[in-house]
């Protein structure tokens, strides 16, 4: 049987819509949901109201906690997976508006702008939006959304194959705990060579690569309901702890605490 969300894509052509903004909602369900990798001309907001969102697209991936939303530059090539109780929007915006980011990011949103976005998306009459109210609504959402705070939850995939290869696998299995020296020899490289491949390729070292890859894992399962200690267990730290900390001194707060708060 196939996914619910993709089967309402399939049905719901974005770019076919007459209008400046469309949004679609899908409900929260007990299976996770994918959209296949997938191109459309109109720009695409993923608004995730409950659980977490990983994006996958040309560069990298972006995660979308709760109460964010991932920005997706209109033709380009980019995945969904949603967690099992995640209940996102979709909002699609024409690529001839102006002021919107330029490439893919996670965006921080205000209250104001998830409603908008509900009631856009709660439209039973579709042609209710070349109404003049609609029409004003959608001219705040859209100023609203140009004032949007990026996050820094991404994780970049260079193109360069060893790096692909790299990448894929530590997503596989986060708990992956090889060093550089050891991948090195997996990619028949020598360990310095590698090291400063990645720093090239991501501005990051190794180790700061695939932490920000744990943040981005860590978000998703705990918005999805996973205590913090499978989270550790998953991402393969020694101890609860270690974990914290890094958590913590990544995005300053404590996980239960940043989730909370989200």
């Amino acid at each position: 049987m196939k996914d619910p969300l993709y089967q309402a894509m399939q049905s719901f052509d974005p770019d076919a819509q007459p209008y400046p903004v469309t949004a679609l909602r899908d409900h929260a369900r007990e299976e996770s949901s994918e959209l296949p990798f997938h191109r459309h001309d109109k720009g695409q907001l993923v608004v995730s109201l409950q659980g977490g969102v990983m994006c996958q697209a040309e560069g990298g991936m972006w995660m979308v906690p709760p109460r964010c939303g991932v920005w997706i530059p209109g033709d380009m090539l980019h995945s969904n997976h949603i967690t099992a109780n995640g209940h996102v929007y979709l909002l699609f915006v024409d690529p001839a508006i102006s002021g919107l980011p330029e490439h893919c990011c996670t965006l921080s949103l205000t209250p104001l702008v998830i409603e908008l976005i509900r009631h856009i998306a709660h439209l039973e009459d579709p042609s209710d939006l070349n109404l003049p109210h609609e029409k004003q609504l959608i001219a705040v959402l859209l100023e609203e959304l140009r004032r949007m705070q990026v996050e820094q939850l991404h994780l970049p995939i260079p193109e360069h194959p060893v790096l692909q290869r790299i990448a894929h696998a530590l997503i596989r299995h986060p708990d992956n705990r090889s060093t550089v020296a050891q991948w090195a020899e997996q990619v028949a490289m020598s360990e310095r060579t590698l090291a400063r491949l990645v720093q090239r390729e991501t501005l990051m070292s190794f180790g700061r690569w695939r932490q920000q890859l744990h943040i981005l894992i860590a978000l998703q399962q705990l918005a999805a309901g996973s205590s913090v200690q499978r989270v550790s267990d998953a991402l393969g730290y020694e101890s609860v702890s270690a974990f914290i900390t890094m958590f913590r001194k990544a995005l300053g707060k404590p996980p239960g605490r940043y989730i909370a708060e989200q």
